[in-house]
């Protein structure tokens, strides 16, 4: 790696990646000059570098939803052996056929910690998904635990993106664009097919991953809230361009149609010098959310919580929407102010990254998580209710958690492994036992 590549890494590893606008175009370079001007692909590539591009959609798809981007790399990605099948540990892909479809309501508490050496992806499990990785559509569940940094291996995902949501332990992820430093409270979207190694920053990582089979993430349309408000385009960062020049044997774990492929390059994949595009990794604050609430009675529905949606093929109506439940005041006057109690058409799956979740009074706790399916009953336990039915309703800060969900709009089927995993919560419908009767005619 060249002086000026280790500086630009040392800023990416502070934290320093670019503000981008999310889904814009952008660029960057780790040596002046290794970006051509007025053209993608000239005869000749700037410092005897190869110009490829990536491409996250169908090229014809309309501009709106086109993704790619150009890289200008140390070697081209065809030159690489041949992949064999691995061993895909505890990760699993859609179609999810090992168990039924579960209309309870279902709550686990955080992965046991690993006790051998594991990184990033041996640390993967699935809890369960929908949909087909090979028609693109869809989504997975899947936690992460770690002990170690994934040392000289690069892992990639042909079969969706991959939205990381840490809860304990800050990740820097080298990926083909750059460097990005995702702690607790922030998320990294690495989009479909871009090679990344996850490095820990503390002495474990613990998390959550959306894997997102259909179309991209893009932040949702606004309507009546009008041109400001929710997530802000210009909070999303990405990497600063920062390459590995590295000539030693490197495994590339490739994920594809739902197993594990892997390859030993003489090289480092993740040598692109400069890039420009749109099909791009970042990393968002979830803590810049600018949540929208009432200010007169009652309170909207949680899609007002949206960070990003994956639309499908009917409006309004997502493959997979992040919502996040970010600190925020609540001033509903004649309101019960926490989530109500509801049934949905959309399926549920909600994680904890710290604190307490204002529906719940115990038993969700962070790195914990629960799924309720379309149309299962939910919403606050009963100790809640009665704290709140008889709260005094003065304004009310929530600021001691940060939960988010995985909301989607099929059911979520589960694997075995969660199935009949010891961190099950075998009596979580016990929270909503004693809510009384208060009827009278």
């Amino acid at each position: 790696m060249t002086g000026t590549a280790n500086e630009q890494a040392r800023k990416a590893a502070e934290g320093l990646a670019h503000s981008s606008g999310f889904g814009n175009e952008h660029s960057s370079e780790a040596v002046p000059g290794a970006l051509p001007v007025g053209r993608n692909s000239p005869q000749r590539a700037p410092l005897g570098l190869y110009a490829e591009q990536l491409s996250g959609s169908a090229f014809t798809e309309p501009r709106r939803h086109n993704r790619r981007s150009w890289l200008y790399r140390i070697r081209p990605s065809a030159a690489h052996p041949p992949f064999a099948r691995a061993n895909r540990g505890e990760i699993r892909s859609a179609p999810f056929t090992e168990c039924l479809p579960d209309p309870n309501r279902l709550r686990w508490d955080p992965l046991p910690e690993p006790t051998d050496p594991t990184d990033f992806v041996d640390g993967l499990w699935t809890l369960g998904g929908n949909g087909d990785v090979t028609q693109r559509t869809g989504m997975a569940v899947h936690l992460y635990h770690a002990n170690t940094s994934m040392a000289r291996r690069v892992f990639g995902d042909s079969d969706g993106e991959l939205l990381i949501v840490p809860e304990r332990g800050g990740l820097l992820l080298r990926t083909e664009f750059g460097l990005l430093r995702a702690e607790p409270g922030h998320v990294a979207l690495i989009p479909r097919g871009v090679r990344f190694r996850v490095e820990l920053l503390d002495a474990t990582a613990r998390g959550y991953v959306c894997e997102n089979y259909g179309r991209p993430f893009e932040l949702p349309d606004l309507g009546p809230i009008g041109a400001n408000g929710l997530a802000n385009a210009r909070d999303f960062l990405a990497p600063t361009a920062a390459y590995e020049d590295v000539e030693e044997p490197v495994e590339v774990v490739n994920k594809f149609c739902g197993h594990l492929w892997t390859a030993t390059y003489d090289h480092s994949p993740l040598d692109v010098v400069a890039w420009h595009g749109n099909h791009v990794p970042y990393v968002y604050d979830l803590r810049r959310f600018n949540v929208i609430g009432t200010i007169s009675y009652d309170h909207p529905d949680p899609s007002i919580f949206t960070v990003l949606t994956s639309p499908s093929d009917t409006p309004g109506l997502a493959g997979v929407d992040f919502v996040v439940f970010a600190p925020r005041w609540l001033v509903g006057e004649d309101t019960f102010r926490p989530p109500y109690f509801h049934r949905n058409v959309m399926s549920e799956y909600m994680g904890l990254i710290e604190g307490a979740y204002d529906a719940k009074a115990q038993g969700f706790v962070p790195g914990g998580g629960s799924l309720h399916n379309m149309m299962s009953a939910h919403g606050p336990d009963r100790e809640t209710f009665e704290r709140a039915s008889a709260a005094e309703l003065a304004p009310q800060k929530i600021d001691d958690g940060l939960a988010f969900m995985f909301e989607t709009r099929w059911p979520l089927t589960l694997t075995e492994q969660a199935r009949d995993a010891d961190h099950l919560q075998r009596g979580y419908d016990g929270v909503w036992q004693g809510l009384q009767r208060h009827f009278r005619p």
